[in-house]
């Protein structure tokens, strides 16, 4: 497939509304600790609430390198990512303006290989390991706390 542009037209969600949904790209980012999977949770840089690291689709990128794309500029970590949605979630951007936009994430696993103590948003956001459990009671977002919660890297296929 080729990807030369992949700038996304505004969905229409529900008939009568004027707000359009967008999608983004996430990075589940993972290790393995003593056969226990570890997920590495960020802080957004505005409400300071746990997430994964997430953002726009980019020009000239699949889905799945855009997500690891922002696994780098958010978290400073590289690592192999796997090219299968793994799960999606909703949540309401909140734009700026004071405006908010829903948006519809498609999160991809990336087997983390190494970490940068230096990234683009260091210092705009806290980074921490944590299980699968404390992870997903961390999110506000239901079905990302249920993707979290079943992820399983040992039924990746690579």
């Amino acid at each position: 497939m080729n990807m030369h542009r992949t700038t996304q037209m505004p969905m229409k969600v529900a008939r009568g509304q004027k707000r359009h949904a967008r999608t983004q790209f996430a990075a589940l980012c993972y290790r393995v600790v003593k056969d226990k999977p570890q997920i590495l949770m960020i802080t957004s840089r505005d409400t300071r609430r746990w997430i994964i690291p997430k953002g726009w689709p980019m020009d000239g990128m699949t889905p799945a390198q855009a997500a690891a794309e922002e696994a780098w500029e958010e978290a400073g970590v590289k690592g192999r990512i796997h090219p299968t949605v793994q799960g999606m979630f909703s949540y309401d951007k909140v734009l700026p303006d004071d405006g908010s936009v829903p948006c519809v994430v498609s999160v991809f696993a990336l087997r983390v290989k190494s970490r940068s103590p230096d990234f683009p948003e260091k210092g705009e956001r806290k980074v921490k390991w944590m299980s699968r459990k404390k992870a997903a009671a961390r999110v506000r977002e239901p079905e990302l706390a249920q993707i979290i919660r079943k992820f399983d890297p040992s039924l990746l296929h690579w």
